[in-house]
């Protein structure tokens, strides 16, 4: 009979303390969604600016000659037998480990770009980064709610890149 009261003092407690986790979650603000919505679209923002000149890279490059090339190279690149079946040049295969050195550059360059932003008080920090981050896993309507927002952002960007284009 003890051991039947302690179980059902533990079981109350237990539903106790989950309902005071639950009344203790912190609550997102709409500034907070969007502040980490316009932290993600800044980050996607400097990714698309590094891919293009990584795509120009590979477009303008003189000894690799075009996408093209670029493409047989990266399709033969990790077997011997079918770089020397595409007569792969020393030339080509410096240029494509400059290319392959520049991608793994881009990537770094905007890891670190997100972590300042996420750092910076300013524009998320990184409490609001956490907590809007947790509540996202948890929350499927909340991110919904910031994935909503970050493409209202981003279609602001491409309508503002588009103008700026057309002046």
């Amino acid at each position: 009979m003890k051991k039947l009261r302690l179980l059902a003092l533990l079981f109350v407690g237990f539903l106790s303390f989950n309902a005071f986790a639950q009344d203790g979650a912190e609550e997102i603000t709409e500034e907070e969604l969007m502040k980490f919505a316009v932290m993600e679209d800044s980050v996607m923002a400097f990714f698309e600016q590094k891919n293009n000149e990584l795509i120009d890279l590979i477009r303008n490059n003189e000894v690799i000659d075009g996408a093209g090339r670029y493409n047989e190279i990266k399709a033969a690149w990790d077997n011997d037998d079918k770089l020397a079946e595409i007569e792969l040049t020393d030339d080509e295969r410096q240029a494509y480990e400059d290319i392959l050195a520049f991608m793994s550059s881009v990537q770094d360059e905007v890891r670190e770009f997100k972590i300042d932003l996420i750092k910076n008080d300013e524009v998320l920090g990184v409490a609001t980064f956490n907590k809007v981050n947790k509540a996202m896993k948890e929350n499927p309507e909340i991110k919904e709610k910031v994935d909503s927002l970050q493409a209202e952002l981003k279609e602001k960007r491409s309508e503002d890149s588009e103008v700026s284009a057309d002046s």
